[in-house]
């Protein structure tokens, strides 16, 4: 059971570790989507720079999350965790992409479990 535990663990460390850093450098390209079609309408009107500015700053922010996953998990899925929270209300505030409010909502879930497991892990150590 133990063997199964660590391999799953694995698992979720390294999708919220990879998946924030692949999203964070995208910021950088939009290769994957145009990130700025998600900021919220209110958004917009209080930043005082410009829409891709801002996605840069978040993907500097999403990679250090990622790395820090993959370093200290114990640490790095709660700020995972916490982050897809922020990400979700921001959508659901700005009333469009509810569909991708779930899902970010389902995987701070993944996060957080990822964080538990990994608190366990480091006390029994």
């Amino acid at each position: 059971m133990n063997t199964t535990i660590k391999q799953l663990q694995t698992l979720l460390k390294f999708t919220y570790g990879l998946v924030p850093i692949v999203a964070g450098a995208d910021k950088f390209t939009n290769i994957l989507t145009n990130w700025g079609q998600y900021l919220a309408p209110w958004m917009k009107g209080m930043m005082p720079f410009g829409e891709h500015t801002f996605m840069m700053i978040v993907g500097v922010i999403e990679i250090i999350a990622g790395i820090l996953v993959l370093a200290k998990p114990q640490i790095g899925a709660w700020i995972v965790s916490a982050w897809l929270l922020l990400i979700a209300l921001t959508l659901i505030s700005g009333g469009s992409y509810l569909d991708v409010a779930v899902r970010d909502i389902v995987m701070a879930i993944g996060a957080y479990v990822l964080a538990r497991l990994s608190v366990a892990e480091a006390r029994i150590a």
